[in-house]
């Protein structure tokens, strides 16, 4: 694991150069397509249902795909025991790829829900993959870039998953939505085989964390649920019977000697679990996107697709900022920029809340999108640094590749969780303008949070030993 940190950050054009590019073709790509489909349907949805009925299932779309989605990358590591590199890959683009065509062909929408749940097992299991692989398929010193680019994927495709959704809306041609899903699915499973390294498998039975993988389901199912059913008590229910279940792992986690997240995880002074709940905090703001067109329609007159692309600002924030914070070394720079980016997420928030306004003119609206921009630049300043702590945790094999999968595994919980902690608070306001303020100072509070446990992160990584601290932050 040891490695001579270098003077100067590798350049993108060695990651993206002849060696590595393939690789990170299929890293990226499996990381975009799941956060792609997130969206993707829900603006396909209206028009599927026009086609197929079954409105009374609208709101069942994203919980389907969210739950198959964090127990898929719950998964990754026997996946990767299993089959190896190449074969965990070939199985979630396989899985994707058969959902989105079965998403295509569906004629009625009990099997379209059915269908969008394989699409998220594949999703899931992809989204796990391409941060566990990173440390296989590419050397340690191009992991802060690596991790840079598939973050930044779910920042793509937050906003380009609307905007595909709704262009294909446009043309009632929702079906061929999914098929081209399908197509690129299939098109970076084929090049699997030719630029990733096969890996090691483990060999024999590996067993199933069935308690975990229990706890956690019925915590992301919760919590799921609670967003889609009707009034205030009922998703508060919802997300406190999570909260409870999301104890109870953690609890059985440290008991059981078969689990998800790495021993180090749970062990005392470890800065992995501050890492960890600091990218769930991040993530947790990401929710606010599914929200904001919704205040850009009613508070700001804006048509549907301006409002859509005026909410993407975060994504593009998020996306764009991973570009200059991956090119940061030295681990004072990096400790700086991972309590940075949750306060600059909560300040955006705040921000934009205050300027909330009924009958918003449009010089005001303007002013939204850099704010807006300025939140999503907080998770980019601190995501990728974050993601290379957990992937260079320890020094086995094994335990690393958990610690990265559980990245995946941590964003999709904090997504959902963050969307079903929104609906109840739209739900608190008394009018839209209410609403919105609820949403956005609430989402900010919970977000702000994440300072105080990036800093734990800091005052642990100074303390952990040699051999689990990670040999260079900021390669």
């Amino acid at each position: 694991m040891s490695h001579t940190s270098p003077s100067a950050p590798p350049a993108w054009r060695e990651l993206l150069g002849r060696e590595y590019l393939g690789a990170a073709v299929v890293l990226a790509g499996g990381v975009l397509v799941g956060a792609i489909n997130i969206y993707l349907a829900a603006s396909l949805l209206p028009t599927a249902v026009a086609d197929l009925g079954g409105a009374s299932f609208y709101a069942w779309n994203m919980t389907v795909y969210l739950v198959a989605m964090v127990i898929a990358t719950m998964l990754t590591g026997r996946s990767l025991s299993l089959w190896g590199n190449v074969g965990a890959y070939l199985l979630g683009f396989a899985m994707f790829t058969a959902g989105s065509l079965a998403c295509a062909l569906s004629p009625a929408m009990a099997l379209l829900l059915a269908s969008r749940g394989v699409q998220g097992l594949g999703a899931g299991l992809l989204s796990g993959l391409g941060f566990a692989v990173i440390r296989s398929a590419l050397p340690a010193r191009l992991w802060t870039r690596g991790a840079a680019l598939m973050s930044a994927m779910y920042g793509v495709g937050n906003f380009a998953g609307p905007a595909l959704g709704g262009l294909f809306a446009q043309f009632g041609s929702w079906r061929l939505a999914f098929a081209a899903m399908a197509v690129i699915g299939a098109g970076c499973g084929a090049l699997v085989p030719r630029v990733l390294p096969r890996g090691e498998r483990g060999g024999g039975r590996v067993p199933i964390p069935a308690g975990s993988l229990l706890l956690i389901t019925g915590a992301a199912g919760a919590v799921s649920v609670s967003g889609v059913v009707a009034g205030t008590p009922a998703k508060a229910a919802g997300i406190a019977v999570a909260l409870l279940l999301v104890a109870g792992f953690v609890v059985h986690e440290r008991r059981s000697e078969l689990r998800i997240f790495p021993r180090t995880t749970y062990q005392r002074g470890s800065s992995l679990k501050w890492v960890y709940l600091t990218l769930g905090l991040l993530a947790f703001g990401v929710a606010v996107e599914s929200f904001l067109p919704l205040f850009g329609q009613r508070l700001a007159g804006l048509p549907p697709v301006a409002a859509g692309f005026f909410a993407a600002a975060i994504s593009l924030g998020w996306s764009l900022t991973q570009i200059g914070s991956s090119s940061v070394t030295g681990q004072r720079a990096v400790r700086r920029l991972r309590v940075l980016g949750p306060v600059l997420l909560a300040l955006g928030l705040v921000v934009q809340g205050l300027l909330q306004r009924e009958d918003t003119p449009i010089w005001l609206v303007l002013v939204w999108v850099p704010v807006l921009f300025v939140a999503g630049a907080g998770i980019g300043l601190a995501y990728p640094h974050l993601s290379v702590a957990a992937m260079s945790s320890t020094s086995d094999p094994e335990e690393g590749g958990r610690a990265a999968a559980a990245i995946a595994t941590v964003t999709s919980l904090a997504i959902a969780f963050g969307t079903a902690v929104a609906g109840v608070l739209i739900n608190l306001g008394g009018s839209m303008l209410d609403a919105a303020r609820y949403v956005l100072f609430g989402l900010a509070i919970i977000c702000a949070v994440g300072a105080l446990t990036a800093q734990a992160a800091n005052r642990t990584d100074r303390k952990e030993p040699a051999d689990q601290a990670p040999p260079h932050r900021g390669s």
